[in-house]
């Protein structure tokens, strides 16, 4: 403010135009004088009633994606359907943040996909095919069938678990 010693450390708006899309420019003012301007200021001011009404309703502003709201950190990929990767180039950047769907449309938990990778499956597998990895890892971790080595135990415990908790879920029935 013209006139004034202090330090300009709070900012307010400055006039918005007729054609307002956001806060525009800012002016930085001290303490006393952002107290003033905070008293007669009125952010309505010069909007339409209608424009009034969809800037109060509960869901004002919420109708448009912000960069918070994106997932694990990446960007999302490309919105356009016709376009053409073949090299893969800009698709495998976001491999590893979508997860896979199963093509039969069964949904998976993070548990479910962890005990896939556990068993070495790929999220389509049914249930036959998750009988026999799981029949063919027992045989292949168990004692009796290594001469007594107990090396692999542990491993042999997370596939047995592993299978329990497959078996029974809505995927794999």
């Amino acid at each position: 403010m013209p006139g004034c010693d202090e330090a300009g450390e709070f900012r307010a708006p400055t006039e918005r135009g007729s054609s307002f899309d956001g806060p525009g420019e800012w002016r930085w003012l001290c303490l006393e004088h952002v107290r003033v301007f905070n008293s007669g200021y009125n952010w309505f001011s010069g909007m339409t009633p209608d424009e009034i009404e969809a800037a109060n309703t509960p869901y004002g502003g919420w109708d448009r994606e912000t960069r918070a709201f994106a997932s694990g950190g990446a960007d999302r990929p490309p919105r356009w359907a016709d376009f053409s990767d073949p090299l893969d180039a800009i698709g495998a950047r976001f491999a590893r943040t979508m997860p896979q769907r199963r093509a039969d449309g069964r949904e998976l938990s993070d548990a479910d996909r962890k005990n896939l990778r556990v068993l070495s499956l790929p999220v389509d597998s049914d249930r036959r095919a998750l009988r026999e990895r799981y029949t063919e890892l027992v045989r292949k971790f168990h004692p009796d069938r290594n001469g007594g080595d107990r090396s692999h135990e542990r491993a042999l415990q997370e596939v047995i678990a592993a299978y329990q908790a497959l078996k029974g879920r809505p995927a794999f029935a």
